[in-house]
């Protein structure tokens, strides 16, 4: 069995957690994680200078940059925590990229996609999943282990049911 398991920086800890109890033993795990790059976009734009100008080259020593090397960094550093977490061998992916489709993309070989819901927590329903876990969950290739973070909510929390439809009127 191929495991791949989507860490996320705020509910990584809970997604590694329920994987370690119910992922078979000799599963191959991948811990995966994609880091969005639609913020080293925003800020090369600004690198690029003002009004058309363009900044100094860098000094040979210096990453060309430095925005995505501090990603690769912390993406390296949550990749290895949570190795020790699942206390086990896993291989370790970083990506880059739109991350919805990164994970489906790194799910095409694997038999199940272990990820943590993203949205409200608080209550049951559909907007306990953000854009990209939708997403993820919507396409995913394989099967699916959706995780709570934390605490699941009581089923008290589901929205009430639409009201009933007004009947149409009698024919004529």
């Amino acid at each position: 069995m191929r495991v791949l398991i989507w860490i996320v920086e705020d509910t990584w800890e809970a997604t590694v957690d329920e994987a370690v109890e119910l992922v078979p033993g000799d599963a191959d795990v991948t811990l995966l994680h994609v880091a969005a790059t639609e913020v080293e976009a925003v800020a090369g734009g600004s690198r690029r200078g003002l009004l058309g100008r363009r900044p100094p080259p860098p000094p040979h020593h210096a990453p060309a940059d430095p925005l995505r090397a501090l990603s690769e960094e912390a993406a390296q550093a949550l990749l290895a925590e949570a190795r020790g977490r699942l206390g086990r061998d896993a291989a370790l992916e970083a990506r880059r990229g739109r991350i919805e489709r990164e994970v489906v993309d790194a799910a095409a070989d694997a038999d199940l996609l272990v990820l943590a819901r993203d949205g409200d927590h608080s209550r049951l329903g559909p907007h306990s999943l953000g854009p990209a876990a939708r997403f993820v969950v919507d396409h995913a290739p394989c099967r699916v282990l959706l995780v709570w973070p934390d605490e699941a909510p009581g089923v008290g929390t589901i929205p009430p049911p639409p009201p009933p439809a007004a009947e149409p009127p009698p024919p004529r």
